[in-house]
């Protein structure tokens, strides 16, 4: 009974020291499964964390390498990122931020919340809805790249889309009140004005959105179907006229006739009618006189830059400007101090460049002070003297001028001249003096370039919005040289090639200019208003051509402003293949400055 008694006991002995070291196996194998339950569950959320902050940065490399290994076999990082980039565009987001930290979510889904600001549908608040894929079979784990992915807000097997429409479009109006331009814009075209065809350029017309555009639209909500202003002042003011597009922000089904869900949805807003700067005797008068002509005109109050009148290619198209570039010419030949107002050049008929003569037009004889040289726009001066200035001036006191750079409007062209490296030898230099060789320019910045003598030196910004605040984009030169051009420019109306602008009672300055077009020396010089003559080309000229063919072979330009000593308005007037400025565009300018003056601006 002993010994069997101390068998038992020692056996149980045995089992009551056994049983916490199976208790704390098993709680071990447990905490152990818990533990790495739990760092899977972190890996996860950490790794999809680092995907959406990727996202918010627009990082999409990195989000490319945080997505898994079949995933990766299915697209390329740029396809990645052209899906993320067309989603944000989508949505019209302007800024992403991640809010909140990421957590497990039924199915075996990691969410992330975030914050998307857009331009169209207000600050969102969503969360990416991740699936994480294991590592196995020789591959790394990563997040499984879907449609889903590209957005925050869509459940796996959805799409981000939007439907969106635009409110009717706001009217125009001009700078008196009245209507420029009203009505639904449903199709291509200028909309219903009580201008008419007057209307013209300065209201401009509306049409489907170019592609240039395209993307800039989309980021903006615009539909693709959209009619949007594609010229004049419809294009200048257009995001002012659109108003705020409206429509829904959706999760698509991939699967058509899937179920969708509005993620977000905005109002449309109409835009309030729009005041433009245009006087509408200034535009009717503008049309009326350029007529038939193919060319261009703009009308511009000097201290404000506010566009009163654009007919044919005011804004929208280049030529050689001619002996109008004297303007600049004379600018830095006076700022640099070459020469001065009572400078006496000699009398000639050409001045030899390179080897080359250039000939005054017609072969005519002139010279004299610089006054007088600039009144009958002697080419046999300002050519010289554009060399004796050199490149890099001159086409700095260009650039000053507006040459080179955006004219700030949206539609309008950028007039250019060449770097002063590629302007090679005197022929080259004195034929960009006067206004030929590369230069090219229109209407619009002809007449800034009058603009900024008319207001001491100070360059306008040119605009349609009569609300626009004024400002001086530059000081192009110093008070006392565009004072001195203004007397110059008197000088060319009252004794020079532009006296067919005179107007009794009123001073007028002004400046000519005939550029020659087509193969140079084709034919002579045009003859300009007054007896002068004015050459076009920088190469040596032949006579013998009739009139018409001269005139063919010639753009007619004049710029001006009146009244001389207070401008109230300045016009530059373009007719393309027409002869010379002051037979031919100096009237046209005549007749639109008279209507701004009547018109009491």
């Amino acid at each position: 009974m002993f010994y069997r008694s101390m068998a038992v006991n020692t056996r149980t002995d045995r089992l009551r020291r056994a049983r916490p070291v199976l208790v704390l196996a098993a709680v071990a194998f447990v905490v152990g499964a818990i533990v790495g339950a739990s760092h899977g569950a972190d890996a996860s959320d950490a790794l999809a964390s680092r995907f959406v902050g990727s996202w918010a940065r627009g990082e999409y490399l990195a989000m490319y390498g945080d997505i898994d290994g079949a995933s990766k076999r299915r697209m390329t990082p740029q396809e990645l990122a052209s899906a993320c980039a067309h989603a944000l565009a989508t949505a019209t987001a302007t800024g992403l931020a991640v809010t909140g930290k990421a957590h497990d979510v039924p199915g075996g889904l990691v969410n992330v919340p975030v914050r998307v600001r857009t331009r169209l549908f207000g600050t969102l608040r969503l969360a990416f809805v991740l699936r994480v894929a294991g590592a196995g079979n020789g591959e790394a784990g990563g997040i499984v790249w879907s449609r889903s992915a590209e957005f925050p807000g869509l459940k796996p097997g959805q799409k981000l889309a939007r439907r969106t429409t635009l409110p009717p479009r706001a009217t125009l109006l001009a700078r008196d009140g009245s209507v420029l331009g009203e009505g639904v814009a449903e199709t291509a075209g200028q909309r219903d004005s009580p201008l008419g065809g007057s209307a013209g350029a300065a209201l401009g017309e509306v049409g489907s959105i170019p592609e240039s555009r395209a993307a800039r639209f989309e980021a903006e909500g615009i539909p693709s179907d959209a009619i949007v202003g594609v010229s004049g002042a419809e294009e200048a003011l257009d995001e002012r006229l659109r108003g705020r597009p409206g429509g829904e922000l959706l999760a698509e089904s991939e699967r058509p006739g899937g179920p969708s869900s509005v993620l977000a949805v905005a109002t449309p807003r109409p835009a309030h009618s729009v005041r433009t700067t245009i006087s509408p005797a200034v535009q009717r008068a503008a049309v009326a006189a350029l007529g038939g002509q193919l060319g261009g005109v703009v009308a511009m109050a000097p201290s404000t830059g506010q566009i009163l009148a654009v007919a044919g290619l005011g804004i929208d198209d280049l030529q050689p400007p001619g002996s109008t570039f004297k303007m600049v010419t004379t600018s830095g030949v006076l700022q640099a101090g070459i020469a001065k107002p009572s400078t006496v050049f000699p009398y000639a008929t050409y001045a030899t460049l390179d080897g080359v003569k250039l000939s005054n037009a017609n072969g005519e004889e002139c010279g004299g002070s610089l006054e007088l040289a600039f009144a009958v726009s002697c080419n046999s001066v300002f050519s010289p003297l554009g060399v004796k200035l050199g490149a890099p001036q001159l086409v700095a006191m260009a650039e000053a001028y507006g040459f080179n750079h955006g004219p700030g409007i949206p539609g309008a062209v950028e007039s250019t001249l060449p770097a002063a490296s590629r302007i090679k030898g005197e022929l080259d230099l004195g034929s960009t003096a006067i206004g030929q060789g590369q230069v090219q320019a229109s209407p619009l910045q002809m007449a800034t370039v009058a603009a900024t003598i008319a207001d001491h030196g100070h360059r306008p910004q040119p605009t349609f919005a009569l609300d626009a605040s004024p400002h001086t984009v530059a000081t192009a030169t110093s008070a006392s040289v565009a004072d001195t051009l203004r007397r110059f420019m008197i000088a060319v109306v009252r004794e020079g090639t532009g006296s067919a602008a005179a107007i009794p009672g009123v001073t007028v300055a002004g400046k000519t200019g005939t550029a020659e077009l087509g193969t140079p020396g084709a034919c002579s010089g045009s003859s300009e208003e007054g007896g002068s003559k004015e050459g076009g080309s920088g190469e040596s000229r032949s006579s013998g051509c009739g009139a018409a063919a001269e005139a063919a072979n010639t753009d007619a330009w004049f710029a001006a402003f009146a009244p001389a000593l207070h401008p109230k308005i300045v016009v530059c007037v373009l007719m393309v293949k027409d002869g010379a400025g002051g037979d031919t565009a100096a009237p046209v300018a005549r007749a639109v400055i008279e209507a701004g003056l009547h018109a009491g601006l």
